[in-house]
């Protein structure tokens, strides 16, 4: 209680101060004025719009004292109404010195207002108020003006120069920094630097922008020495070890461009997140915590696909979502993006508790209002998913949960089965008894054309997802996706290990080509997905064009500062048991009734229709197969699967 008081009467002891200062400054400014109008009257200037019979009159007579007390008072008003008495001067900026200015522009007109009405007032006219003087009410509107400006930054100023003065080592053991941006945010991010804030080990050494404009022009005394195209050069000149991007507004194409341009320095490069990926409260006014590391996913081949949040919002809102496989790579996204949309119930559903409840603990305290909660399962057990639907009677279901990785599979294909086939066929039963209207299962490009166990059994389940969607009242879409960046065991991480341990790095074949996505992508589409809503449709991205593995590795490897095949060897392995050398999105069949969605870069295939009857009952013969570790699943599915292609793995024998 007592600090609360002390703070409170330090806060009104400044503001008095400064009142007093204000007064003062008034006083002083239209006597300057006073005197200024009347030597330049006495040596025969004459001011527009000033009376004649003033001409030589003595000092006094140009304003009396109730006028000034009079302007006083109106200025002193103005002051408060634009916060002068509330800024905090010592962290202020270019707002506060606008806020001065705009203060003193509206007091004198105020004046020059008042004083001619008030002259037309008998009493007033008494006092001296009289239509003249206009000259000297603008020259002291605009003393005031500087005096206050000065008493407000001067002290400031003074303090940096003597600081400056008295610390002319102060870069000393710093590392000389790069901002690349010299607007608001390059700004803001040299002010953090400079006041040892937040980077207490970097000095601002130079600025660079695209805007030539900016070239040579300073910042608080720092050069902009160049644009993107300099840094090279500055980085050597400047012997610049850290690099900062601060440009919170950089399209996802020049991202890319000027991180590889940093990167390919050798320098410590961070930036500022772009106002696209921020929170909305932090799009408001993003500060230095928004600067981070910059990772692979910013030198993307492509710009990453923006989908329509809206329509997702419309049918989450205020919903119970249960995500199975929630703990996982995709799954955990798909709940972080899922809490950005006020469902009312989040489900997380899992056979791994670690990943799920870090993820928990993540959403707890990102979405404290968020009702998110855990439970423990395998898809494989039917009688828990009942527990939990149950439990929770969710709106939407969002399958994620699968074995993935294809070489495993391949070894253990009965695995395969038990996991994607028949764990997807629990859930959808236990969602379509327990009243879910909407389920969304995740699949992948591997189910086209398959080659290897994985995408088969992915291909079974958009097969089941079809007859649930014939025969249910629930919604049932697929989704179809690439490969997906930084997800766990995909390549780019297997090639960041690799380089971390010291290569070489491996790639199964120079011409070998997938499409790529990231995981906010993939959980958008999955979202997005369920917001579509046409029942038995498999949605898919368009990616772009497909990209080259190598080339990728090669972009990995310089990305982190080694040259490829020169202190970073490539090696060729050989395509792995059930390997394509290209991924297709669409069967021929699908590409003829494909169509694209109202949301430009989604398209929407039609499931070919598959006989129902023969279809179960080669399920049940799967299943059983499955049960005992037979590695005769293998031909059940394709005769479930009539153009999978299996590429054998000679080597393995049994389930």
């Amino acid at each position: 209680m007592n600090e609360m008081r002390n703070a409170r009467l330090e806060k009104n002891a400044r503001r008095v101060l400064l009142l007093a200062i204000d007064i003062v400054i008034c006083f002083a400014s239209f006597a300057l004025a006073t005197w200024f109008m009347h030597s330049a009257v006495k040596d025969g200037y004459k001011f527009p719009f000033y009376a004649a019979e003033y001409v030589g009159a003595p000092l006094k007579q140009y304003y009396t004292f109730y006028q000034v007390l009079f302007f006083i008072v109106l200025y002193i008003l103005c002051f408060v109404l634009f916060g002068l008495y509330s800024s905090i001067w010592s962290v202020s900026g270019l707002n506060e010195g606008i806020m001065i200015i705009a203060a003193c522009a509206v007091g004198m007109g105020l004046c020059v207002v008042s004083n001619f009405l008030l002259s037309l007032w008998p009493f007033a006219k008494h006092l001296g108020f009289n239509n003249t003087g206009k000259v000297g009410i603008v020259l002291a509107g605009m003393f005031i003006a500087a005096a206050v400006f000065i008493s407000r930054f001067g002290v400031r100023i003074l303090r940096k120069i003597i600081n400056d003065a008295v610390h002319s080592d102060k870069h000393e053991g710093k590392k000389p920094t790069l901002i690349v941006g010299a607007g608001y945010f390059g700004a803001y991010v040299h002010s953090q630097i400079s006041g040892g804030h937040e980077i207490s080990d970097c000095y601002t050494a130079a600025f660079v922008d695209d805007d030539k404009s900016k070239v040579g022009m300073m910042i608080d005394g720092i050069k902009v020495l160049g644009t993107s195209e300099d840094i090279p050069d500055i980085v050597k000149r400047k012997n610049i070890q850290e690099i900062i991007i601060a440009i919170p507004s950089i399209t996802r194409d020049r991202q890319a461009e000027l991180v590889s341009i940093c990167r390919d320095t050798k320098c410590h490069v961070r930036m500022m997140t772009p106002l696209r990926d921020l929170d909305k409260k932090d799009k408001e006014s993003p500060t230095m915590k928004n600067i981070r590391e910059t990772n692979i996913n910013d030198i993307l081949f492509r710009p990453e696909v923006d989908l329509d949040t809206r329509s997702i919002a419309d049918y989450l809102e205020h919903k119970v979502v249960l995500v199975t496989g929630g703990g996982g790579s995709i799954g955990s996204e798909i709940c972080r993006q899922a809490s950005k949309f006020f469902p009312s119930t989040l489900v997380i559903f899992d056979i791994y508790e670690n990943c799920a409840y870090e993820l928990y603990c993540e959403l707890k305290q990102k979405y404290p209002w968020l009702n998110v909660l855990i439970r423990i399962g395998s898809v494989r057990d039917k009688d828990r998913l009942d527990a939990v639907m149950e439990e929770f009677h969710p709106d939407i279901v969002l399958h994620t949960a699968a074995h993935k990785h294809v070489p495993l599979m391949e070894d253990s294909p009965a695995e395969a089965v038990k996991n994607n086939v028949f764990g997807t066929l629990n859930v959808l039963k236990s969602a379509d008894e327990h009243g879910v209207k909407r389920f969304v299962q995740l699949s992948t490009d591997k189910a086209v054309n398959p080659t290897n166990v994985m995408g088969a059994t992915k291909r079974i389940t958009e097969m089941i997802v079809q007859q649930y969607a014939n025969r249910s009242v629930m919604r049932c879409m697929t989704v179809r996706f690439g490969n997906v960046l930084g997800s766990h065991g995909s390549v780019i991480p297997l090639f960041e290990r690799q380089i971390q341990s010291g290569g070489p790095v491996l790639v199964t074949d120079r011409n070998i080509t997938r499409y790529f996505m990231t995981i906010p992508e993939a959980a958008q589409l999955v979202l997005q997905a369920g917001a579509l809503g046409e029942t038995g449709a498999i949605y898919v991205l368009d990616m772009g064009e497909p990209v080259k593995i190598y080339d990728l590795a090669e972009k990995v490897i310089r990305f982190h500062g080694y040259e490829p095949n020169v202190d970073m060897p490539i090696e060729i392995t050989g395509l792995r048991p059930g390997e394509k050398m290209y991924e297709e999105l669409l069967t021929p069949d699908e590409v003829n009734a494909m169509e694209k969605t109202s949301h430009g870069r989604i398209m929407k295939a039609h499931p070919e229709q598959i006989d129902s009857e023969v279809f179960y009952e080669k399920l049940d013969e799967l299943h059983s197969l499955a049960e005992i570790n037979s590695y005769a699943v293998i031909e059940c599915i394709e005769e479930i699967v009539p153009n999978f292609n299996h590429k054998k793995n000679d080597q393995v024998k049994s389930a």
